[in-house]
């Protein structure tokens, strides 16, 4: 199997269409699909854990209680996303989507460290299988057990070698800051396989990397997405991984796109009266910025003048590395074909629906 962007046919390029990748669906594996693939003991403590899960969860928001998901996603013996047959017709069949890359999400992962390798090394095992080995406008993302450097690595260098495998999740529930030296070896890993490093955030009530706590309503969870991904990225430029991985990418997926020029502007800033307090950092923070982290547009922020959201693109200096997301089969799905706003003019939105994730993910792409 081929890692190329699917060629267009004549009538295609008649029309000019106009590329399109997805870089945030999400299928759903269900403990039917991850049971068979663990070994024991972990299979056993898998599935008491999914037992006893719905009895473990202390705060819910109503918005959770379907799982946050399409109702019109569901099928019957499953759930939102974990049909190939629906998502296709729903995504990839409605919108003509040329590549749609999956993220299976799993934002905790509790216990022993040789069992969330064993979990990760499973869900992994079951996207390539089931998915990625039945269409070939899939593309996946590696799960891999971060506070773990070691056990990651050989996760990744597993997969190295499959050019549908395009990236790898950095996870948000960290023991540590991501740019932090024990997680170097997993950057060094990525940049060795061409991988892309992508941070997704969100999940149920109560998961561990907010400062302030769990929020009180599904509101503040929402709007509070893009919080995370900018520690995240302060914390990757002021550490020096960017010097030490000069080829490392990051993409920050469903995390908002406006507050990216904010933060330049105050990181430059603060760095003119104050960087000698982070050494390691050789350029202005901006540059890192611009030069290794990518952003997606679900959930868009929809400004009373649309005109507006473009102008925080562009004052960003983000144009070339903002790419189109769904979050299909999630309640605030986006449509291709309304997510992006009029006002956007014809470059920038064929930049943003395809061109921009066909540059990130080239070195993967090529491969095969």
């Amino acid at each position: 199997m081929t890692a190329t962007v699917p060629e267009t046919t004549p009538r295609e390029r008649d029309r000019a269409r106009t590329l399109l990748i997805d870089v945030d669906v999400h299928p759903l594996f269900l403990a039917r699909d991850i049971l068979p693939r663990l070994p024991e003991p972990w299979r056993t403590r898998y599935a008491n854990e999914q037992t006893g899960r719905k009895a473990r969860v202390v705060r819910d928001y109503p918005r959770w209680r379907n799982g946050g998901f399409r109702i019109d996603a569901a099928v019957p013996g499953g759930a939102p996303g974990s049909d190939l047959g629906v998502l296709r017709g729903q995504l990839l069949e409605e919108y003509d989507t040329d590549i749609a890359i999956l993220i299976p999400l799993t934002f905790v992962l509790e216990g022993p460290a040789a069992y969330k390798a064993a979990l990760c090394r499973a869900i992994n095992d079951w996207l390539a299988e089931e998915w990625l080995d039945r269409d070939p406008r899939f593309r996946g993302s590696l799960n891999v057990p971060f506070d773990s450097p070691d056990l990651a690595v050989a996760e990744i260098e597993r997969f190295a070698g499959d050019p549908r495998f395009v990236q790898v999740m950095v996870r948000g529930d960290n023991q540590s800051e991501w740019g932090d030296r024990k997680y170097w070896p997993i950057y060094q890993a990525c940049e060795a396989a061409g991988f892309v490093a992508m941070c997704h955030v969100g999940g149920p009530p109560g998961n561990g990397y907010r400062g302030s706590g769990a929020p009180s309503y599904y509101l503040e969870q929402h709007v509070w997405l893009h919080m995370p991904v900018e520690r995240l990225a302060m914390s990757m430029i002021c550490e020096g991984v960017f010097d030490e991985y000069p080829g490392l990418q990051v993409a920050l997926v469903e995390a908002c796109l406006t507050w990216s020029g904010p933060l330049q502007w105050a990181m430059d800033a603060a760095y003119e009266v104050a960087g000698n307090d982070a050494p390691r950092l050789r350029r202005l923070p901006s540059e890192y910025f611009r030069e290794h982290f990518w952003l997606s547009t679900q959930p868009v922020e929809e400004p009373e003048n649309p005109r507006h959201l473009v102008q925080s693109i562009e004052f960003a200096r983000m144009t070339d590395r903002v790419m189109f997301s769904s979050d299909y089969p999630h309640w605030d799905f986006d449509s291709p074909a309304k997510a992006l706003p009029p006002a956007m003019p014809a470059g920038m939105r064929a930049k943003v629906m395809g061109e921009n994730a066909a540059r990130l993910y080239a070195k993967r792409l090529r491969r095969g």
